[in-house]
């Protein structure tokens, strides 16, 4: 999509600090970080939101969270632990309609997320 900020990252548009990327899929470092490891992971496909998802789509989900698993292994995270975070729609918090996963970790969280 044409103004899509996350389009735009993916592409090299717009610089980024690059963690991943594959032929789908693009991660990098969260702009205003919510713990020490904050990671966007995004498909290059444009979709909108979660809700917007097909059954055609089941792959590329599947590989974002391979994605999110290799990168938090790369950052040291798979044993204390990490949190992978999906918004769908402005009343959850997307702020960008683009799908996309926050990887986070590197602290402790609580339950329920505040």
């Amino acid at each position: 999509m044409k103004d899509c900020l996350f389009c735009k990252i993916a592409s090299g548009e717009i610089p980024s600090q690059k963690v991943y990327e594959d032929k789908d899929i693009f991660a990098f470092n969260d702009i205003k970080p919510q713990a020490p490891t904050h990671v966007l992971i995004v498909p290059k496909k444009h979709i909108d939101k979660l809700s917007s998802l097909k059954g055609t789509d089941a792959e590329l989900v599947g590989k974002m969270l391979l994605a999110a698993n290799k990168i938090a292994k790369d950052n040291g995270l798979n044993g204390s632990g990490y949190r992978i975070v999906g918004n769908c729609g402005q009343d959850a918090g997307q702020l960008v309609f683009h799908i996309h996963l926050h990887l986070i970790g590197g602290r402790k969280f609580g339950w329920p997320p505040g």
